[in-house]
């Protein structure tokens, strides 16, 4: 008999649904308290999850998700940072 594996499920900061971790895009505060996108999951850090949505984006910033997973108040630069890491594709396409 074959063990199911499991798959690891994270909460959106935006729409508040779980979803495989595959699926989402981890964002990251290093031990130094810069922010950055960790597409690939590996980077150390605190990390909070959001898809890969702008919508998601835009409702995580309006409520503020960021500042309550990471504890701690988050700049409006580091928003606009993140926002161009993540959609960056888009702008281009």
């Amino acid at each position: 008999m074959m063990k199911i594996k499991k798959i690891p499920q994270r909460m959106c900061l935006g729409c508040q649904e779980s979803r495989p971790k595959k699926e989402m895009v981890r964002i990251v505060r290093s031990p130094e308290g810069e922010f950055s996108v960790d597409f690939t999951g590996k980077k150390p850090g605190r990390g909070a999850y959001i898809c890969h949505k702008r919508e998601c984006f835009d409702k995580a910033k309006k409520s503020h998700g960021l500042e309550r997973s990471f504890k701690s108040p988050i700049d409006a630069a580091v928003y606009d940072l993140l926002e161009r890491e993540l959609f960056e594709d888009e702008a281009e396409g």
